[in-house]
């Protein structure tokens, strides 16, 4: 598997937690321990995901933010 489907399919797996978090009796504790686990499974994007030159650090101020 390359970098780029790894990418993808840890993304098409939060989203189908976040689904499944919603749906009448989902197991809030399940989603509360394999959320955050994934999400930091999630590998850094492959090249082309974001425009050159992208920051994601670099932005406006938001209220309640780092100032």
């Amino acid at each position: 598997m390359d970098t780029r489907e790894d990418f993808n399919r840890t993304v098409q797996l939060l989203g189908a937690l976040a689904l499944y978090a919603h749906t009448f009796g989902a197991d809030l504790a399940f989603v509360d321990a394999i959320g955050p686990s994934l999400a930091v499974s999630l590998p850094n994007p492959p090249p082309g995901v974001f425009p050159p030159g992208y920051d994601p650090n670099d932005g406006p101020q938001y209220p309640g933010g780092q100032p």
